[in-house]
């Protein structure tokens, strides 16, 4: 398949999406695991954004590769990226408040670039890229509110759990680049499949999901969960692989906090305050940065975006 042309506009608007899509999982996430146990929750949520991403690329008459290798990497890519991740955020999230596991998740783009300086070494190390990096954090703490980060530490556990979740999600940005060249839709469904036959028997065996008596709340929390914060979800991520870069696509986790403010303001009634809104204008400069990569000069627009291949 030809490299996916790169809009600047569109990406940035799928960078949102994105963030959105993903910020909103943690209160889906939280309302799910009020009565459904976190290993059968997810399971099922991987089961069924695979089904309906395999039913999509059916209508759109294309298949999945038949070979190992490639189910070998879905494998891999569904232990980095879904599989162990979310198992770990929704068991923290037992304890841990969604708002919380949002903040600790939000440096998936640390992670990844860190391992590009250490493993691929293929995206530069550039002073505008640390300070997107700086930037963003600076962001996340101005627009939580520093008394947010207060309660850091008083379940140590589920805390460094979901610390590693992120690790897993910014070395799955980086496996990521192995699938450059096939439709978006084809890695996601392969490696939610995978994640799906992964878990499936630790519910079996563990959580007995046939005794379960879920409340309806938890129900759509989980449909929501499957079918827009994991199979539109992914299938945004790895176009974006296609046209950002594995760093550049991760972080859209820098957004994930101002849409929480934005949804609290416009639902809940919410009032941000002003340090908020400073913050907002860093988390902004931050994702710029790290997502506008420099080019030659008199360019008509921003070169990161133009098309290329992860």
């Amino acid at each position: 398949m030809p490299t996916v042309p790169s809009r600047p506009a569109v990406e940035l608007a799928l960078l949102a999406l994105l963030a959105t899509l993903w910020g909103a999982s943690y209160s889906f996430i939280k309302l799910g695991v009020a009565t459904i146990p976190p290993i059968t929750l997810i399971a099922a949520r991987t089961l069924i954004a695979g089904l309906v991403l395999l039913a999509a690329l059916r209508l759109r008459g294309l298949t999945m590769p038949r070979d190992r290798a490639s189910w070998r990497r879905f494998a891999m890519q569904a232990c980095l990226n879904s599989a162990v991740p979310f198992t770990l955020i929704a068991w923290a999230e037992r304890t841990v408040d969604a708002s919380l596991a949002s903040i600790l998740n939000a440096t998936t783009p640390i992670f990844a670039f860190l391992l590009t300086i250490a493993v691929t070494r293929h995206e530069a190390v550039t002073a505008r890229k640390l300070f997107g990096i700086g930037a963003g954090l600076l962001g996340i703490v101005l627009v939580v509110g520093v008394d947010a980060l207060r309660g850091a530490g008083q379940a140590l556990v589920p805390q460094l759990a979901i610390v590693a979740a992120t690790a897993c999600y910014g070395a799955a940005a980086v496996f990521g680049r192995r699938f450059a060249g096939l439709d978006p839709m084809v890695p996601a469904a392969g490696s939610l499949v995978c994640g799906a036959a992964m878990l499936a028997p630790a519910s079996l065996a563990f959580e007995r999901p046939w005794l379960l008596a879920p409340s309806a709340t938890s129900v759509l929390a989980l449909l929501a969960l499957a079918l827009l914060s994991t199979a539109l979800a992914f299938v945004i991520y790895f176009r974006l692989f296609q046209t950002l870069g594995p760093v550049g696509a991760t972080a859209q986790a820098y957004l994930r906090v101002p849409v929480g403010v934005a949804i609290g303001v416009l639902v809940l009634g919410e009032q941000p305050s002003g340090t908020a809104l400073i913050g907002l204008v860093c988390v902004i400069a931050g994702v710029l940065a790290m997502t506008w990569p420099a080019g030659k000069a008199g360019n008509a627009g921003p070169p990161g975006l133009h098309t290329r291949r992860a």
